[in-house]
Parts: C-alpha cells; sequence; structure tokens
C-alpha cells in the first residue's frame, strides 16, 4: 500500500480580486524548474504553483470565454482538459512547451494548448489553441468510448493514455511519432493521421469496478510512471464514488511492471515523478468532484 502525504490545498489568487479562490477538479500536472503547472478539466485557464512553500497560485488563461457557474452546465461547455506534457526543444520552441490534451470524449473536447517555456520553465509565449481532432479522431472507433487522461512524451514519441470505465474496461497506450504531430501543430495542419501501436492494459478491479488509466509521467529510461482510479461510473461522461486509487510503472513496450492500491483512495488525476537512482519521488493532485472543495497536492516516495 502507498501512503500520500499532503503537501498544499492547490489556492489561487484570483485575477480579477484580492479573494483567494482555487481549483477543484485538478486532471494534469507538470513540474518544470521552481514551477508546477496544473490543469483542470473543468476550468479554462492553467494553475501555476511554486514548487516549495504554500502560497497561492495564479491562473494563465488558455481559452477565450467564460464557462457557466451552473454544474451541469460548465459540465457540457467545459474543454475537458485532462493531459499535460512537456515537449522537448523542437523548430518551433527552442526550450520546450507545455502541451495539454483534451479528453477528446466529446466534439467539443478535442482542442489542446501549446505555451513555450523558457530555459527555467517559465511560460514565454501566448498559448496557442491547436485542434487535436487529427489524432484523437482516427481512433474514436477504436474504443467504445474515447477519453485520454494522460500524455507522455518519450524519446520520438507521444504516448497517449486512454481511460477505460466500468462499462468499457478498455485502458490503453495509444502511439504517435512525435516529429509528425509537432509538424502537424506548428502547421497547423489536419490531415487524419493514425497511431503507430496501441497497447491494451488490464489493471485490475475493486468490487467489479475496474481501474483505468488519470495520467501518466515519463521515467528517465523510457519506461512510464502512471495513476489510476476504480470510479464507480458507468461511461465517460458521468461522475462516480471513487473505491480505490493505485500508482504503477509500464516499460517502454508497453507491459505493466508494478500496480500499488494507495493505502486511502484519493481521487488521483495528475503525476509527476523525479528518479534518484532507484528511489521516484512524486508529487500528485487529486480532483475533488466538488466545486467548493480545493484540489490537493500530495507526495510520496517509492523504490523500484
Amino acid at each position: 500500500m502507498i501512503k500520500l502525504e499532503k503537501l498544499r490545498d492547490l489556492d489561487v489568487r484570483s485575477n480579477s480580486s484580492s479573494r483567494t479562490v482555487h481549483l477543484s477538479a485538478a486532471s494534469g500536472l507538470e513540474c518544470l524548474g521552481s514551477m508546477l503547472y496544473v490543469i483542470a478539466d473543468d476550468e479554462l485557464h492553467l494553475g501555476v504553483f511554486p514548487v516549495r512553500g504554500s502560497g497561492p497560485g495564479h491562473l494563465v488563461r488558455l481559452f477565450d470565454g467564460e464557462l457557466p457557474e451552473a454544474r451541469a452546465d460548465r459540465k457540457k461547455r467545459k474543454p475537458d482538459l485532462e493531459a499535460l506534457t512537456f515537449i522537448p526543444p523542437c523548430s518551433g520552441f527552442s526550450s520546450g512547451a507545455l502541451l495539454a490534451i483534451g479528453s477528446g470524449s466529446r466534439p467539443t473536447r478535442k482542442r489542446g494548448v501549446l505555451l513555450g517555456v523558457d530555459a527555467h520553465g517559465a511560460i514565454v509565449t501566448a498559448p496557442k489553441a491547436v485542434d487535436l481532432s487529427f489524432i484523437l479522431d482516427p481512433i474514436s472507433s477504436e474504443f467504445g468510448e474515447l477519453n485520454i487522461e494522460g500524455a507522455v512524451v518519450a524519446g520520438d514519441e507521444l504516448r497517449l493514455f486512454q481511460r477505460g470505465n466500468r462499462r468499457q474496461n478498455d485502458n490503453a497506450i495509444v502511439r504517435y511519432p512525435l516529429s509528425a504531430v509537432l509538424n502537424a501543430l506548428e502547421n497547423d495542419r489536419s490531415v487524419p493521421m493514425a497511431p503507430t501501436a496501441v497497447d491494451r492494459l488490464d489493471l485490475g478491479a475493486i468490487r467489479g469496478t475496474p481501474f483505468g488509466f488519470t495520467d501518466a509521467a515519463p521515467l528517465p529510461n523510457g519506461d512510464m510512471i502512471f495513476s489510476a482510479v476504480a470510479e464507480n461510473s458507468k461511461d465517460v461522461y458521468l461522475d462516480g464514488p471513487c473505491l480505490g486509487g493505485g500508482v504503477g510503472i509500464i516499460d517502454e513496450r508497453g507491459k505493466l511492471i508494478a500496480f500499488d492500491h494507495l493505502e486511502y483512495p484519493h481521487k488521483i488525476e495528475g503525476i509527476h515523478a523525479t528518479q534518484k537512482d532507484e528511489v521516484l519521488d512524486l508529487l500528485l493532485v487529486t480532483d475533488a468532484d466538488n466545486p467548493e472543495i480545493p484540489a490537493g497536492l500530495f507526495s510520496t516516495r517509492i523504490v523500484r
């Protein structure tokens, strides 16, 4: 069993007033330099937090407009950004970029955002909205219900993590050539691109509710660490009670190496890993499934 230590709530300083608010539905995490970047699936902004300390973060707008306050209406209109990953230096971004990716579970959820960063990991470009339907549409027929929850750049590949649910227990890693994806994004090309491979995995279940991927992060040797939860929901749209959570490792070929359950069923939706020798220091963020409750930042350490 893995025990998590809570570090802080994801409070943010409102851009429009002096009051402190928070992110609730944290869904992806990336750590660059001294900053933590967090996306929330019911927001139009990116949350930016200091790695150390508990002071409030701030918001960076990703999309124009406003979302309704009413929960049901907000759910219908949200971009549902679920995955956040770092793109290494390339022709369009000399120091790399952050790429946020929508779940693809609805036609309105196939957008993404690119944000260039400097050598210290600070955002230095305006957000560029991108259409990701060219990689998401070709795999819609591969799964009963498309629901991308994580993304990893490893070597020359972009790997997307498809999340299963109670009705469609279909976890998978979907692989694309990174250079081709970046070329399409930088030049606003929308020609459909088929994946080079789809690796399916069974993560087990709790009381009949299967575990589904919620995020992933790269490890130095090409392996991947991932988070997963057993959420008692019948489809990709509805939320349900979280019966358990876990953290595991998959090798670069797509083989499950390890999967350990959490001591308490936190609904972990974002993960970041730092490895030194055989020790992995992890940061994780939660989705509270309640707009009144702030998402939390947690840590733990595991030995491979």
